[in-house]
């Protein structure tokens, strides 16, 4: 990693990912100070890239954990290996030797899922933890991350309290669909990541899209731009405007009219009543 903010955002740069100073900034932060980082923003404006990015840009494993609702701490921790556990109770039977509780519930039978596996990784680099779109799981589940968040441990009831070697950069993403705790935020730096203007749509478009032609992907993200404004259920973000440069260059369409974008419109808008807006909007493109 670059020894300056600068350096941070070329290499996230040569990992496939353009940010501006202010992203750049807080996850030059969030490495060094150390200190886990909120991304909130609108779907589709790159929060999950940021962080696959920084794993890419650090050389270190990415290890993912998705949110969801009902999403509970032994998900996301840990679980046993039940199979394994009754194929040792019949081979120790079939041996005629007793097993004890400890037996059955030690290293060997052990499944780390991405929380604990975070907190293992050997290192030398730390691991980039990304626990994505956090505002999905439940308050109780926000609750359970706040002590592997300050202090980088986990317990496990039958083996007791992990401690990380080497703490993870953890990258929370949220969409807001609702307002995390206080006590999350407090733990976090917090970056809100807007989406970008137009300008850097296209660049962002023509560095994830090798070959894309310029005019392409300046056509692409000025009329993104103009969706951005109907009133639409979901509005496109940068992740549809790389999807429909890519559609359109895979297809080497070298004039962006009705009918190329009739036939990739399902590469931008994502539900029938969007489509409809969209299709009496006239020539918008």
């Amino acid at each position: 990693m670059g020894e300056t903010v600068p350096e941070l955002a070329a290499d996230l740069e040569a990992a496939g990912y353009l940010t501006d100073e202010a992203l750049a900034t807080a996850l030059f932060l969030a490495v060094r100070m150390p200190q886990p980082i909120l991304l909130e923003g609108e779907p589709g404006v790159g929060k999950t890239e940021a962080a696959k990015a920084l794993a890419r840009a650090l050389d270190t494993r990415l290890i993912r954990l998705q949110c969801y609702e009902g999403l509970s701490s032994a998900d996301a921790l840990y679980e046993w290996n039940y199979p394994r556990q009754l194929l040792g109770i019949r081979l120790a039977e079939a041996r005629g030797d007793a097993l004890s509780e400890a037996d059955l519930f030690g290293e060997d039978y052990l499944l780390a899922r991405p929380l604990l596996a975070a907190i293992e990784h050997p290192g030398p680099r730390p691991a980039v933890l990304l626990i994505d779109e956090v505002d999905r799981a439940d308050d109780e589940f926000e609750a359970f991350l706040l002590e592997l968040l300050a202090e980088a441990t986990v317990t496990i009831p039958e083996l007791g309290t992990r401690h990380a070697a080497v703490p993870p950069i953890a990258v929370l993403t949220s969409n807001r669909t609702r307002e995390l705790h206080d006590a999350l935020k407090r733990r976090c730096l917090y970056q809100w990541i807007a989406h970008p203007d137009p300008d850097r749509v296209a660049a962002i478009i023509r560095l994830r899209v090798p070959g894309v032609a310029g005019w392409l992907a300046e056509r692409v993200a000025g009329s993104v731009q103009r969706l951005r404004g109907f009133d639409l259920y979901k509005p496109p973000g940068v992740a549809e405007a790389i999807n429909w440069a890519s559609a359109l260059h895979v297809l080497g369409v070298e004039t962006l009219d009705g009918t190329a974008v009739r036939h990739t419109m399902s590469t931008v808008v994502k539900y029938e009543e969007d489509s409809a807006v969209v299709e009496s909007a006239g020539s918008w493109w």
